[in-house]
């Protein structure tokens, strides 16, 4: 009993910023689950929309605290992280940059022990695309460097694909929200490079196993489950497979893609130039992981019984 207690006591404080997002509020619910004393930070205590309000209510209920603040109120910011070990932020693309003002706060509150910025995705250092997908990757990259200079202790989450985003439209980004294509689907390239895809919850469990493990610090935490690793074709035939129905695949060249980027509006074009990476050069798998700056977290974390690609797209028929 008392080598229990011992083992709670050990149990980090989280604060999560960002934790009603897409990823943010799966890294929430991770973190109770596991028994940190949780924490998200939130503008609005009571929020006009109902979905957002019922999520936070969730949150109270299971024990979280939540936490009046905001990126931009420097000293609510530093108030907050005080109350915290580990810092996760999880904003979206479009706050990326302002993370530099959690960086600020973490020095200034002194007390942080480690810190994940929003990532979760692709490694940062490793993509090759152009824009709008490469300015945002390059402003996370630059975000690395900070963290490093300031010699923040950290964890870089490289999590690969969103399920929720890539698995519904069986990998067609240019019908996602749309389900899964019933006659025809498209194919960027040759649909033959290597992707990962992971089921959000799997990306929050591995990520929160991580924030107190020692082998994790100021590492990249790749997720490559193997059962997930697949191309795009892979997936095609998966489906086919599993409805008995075959697809009409259209392949687009590269040149027409970089076409379809300049033309789109967001959020289809950094959908489109992510695509690029992922699907057409490869990013995501195509250089092996150095243990001098990453870690595999299926390797570290066997125990963890994540859904595979297969299992998804069998919740679809």
């Amino acid at each position: 009993m008392a080598l229990e207690q011992d083992k709670e006591m050990k149990k980090s404080r989280v604060l999560v910023i960002g934790g009603t997002g897409h990823i943010g509020k799966h890294i929430v619910v991770a973190s109770v689950h596991l028994g940190h004393p949780t924490a998200v930070l939130i503008r609005d205590a009571a929020p006009s929309d109902p979905t957002k309000a019922q999520l936070l209510k969730s949150f109270s209920d299971s024990g979280v605290a939540l936490l009046e603040g905001d990126l931009f109120d420097h000293e609510s910011l530093v108030k907050a992280i005080k109350c915290a070990d580990v810092v996760i932020s999880a904003v979206g693309p479009r706050q990326t940059a302002e993370q530099t003002r959690i960086i600020a706060a973490i020095k200034e509150a002194g007390n942080v022990k480690r810190f994940l910025p929003s990532e979760f995705g692709s490694d940062v250092d490793r993509i090759h695309t152009v824009d709008p997908a490469a300015s945002l990757y390059a402003g996370k990259a630059n975000l690395r460097r900070m963290i490093e200079a300031e010699g923040i202790p950290h964890t870089f989450v490289s999590c690969n694909g969103f399920a929720e985003t890539y698995l519904p439209s069986i990998g067609d980004v240019t019908a996602i929200g749309t389900g899964p294509p019933t006659t025809k689907i498209t194919v960027l390239g040759d649909g033959n490079a290597k992707a990962v895809f992971m089921v959000e919850e799997d990306i929050a469990a591995y990520t929160m196993r991580a924030v107190d493990d020692e082998r994790t610090l100021n590492k990249i935490l790749y997720m490559r489950p193997p059962a997930n690793v697949v191309s795009h074709n892979e997936l095609i035939s998966l489906w086919e497979k599993k409805t008995g129905r075959a697809l009409q695949r259209v392949h687009v060249p590269e040149e027409e893609i970089l076409r379809w980027i300049k033309e789109a509006k967001f959020p289809l074009n950094i959908l489109l130039s992510l695509a690029l990476s992922i699907f057409v050069r490869g990013d995501q798998t195509n250089f092996d992981i150095d243990p001098a700056v990453g870690v595999e977290a299926t390797q570290l974390y066997p125990d963890v019984n994540y859904t595979t690609v297969d299992e998804y797209l069998s919740r679809l028929l």
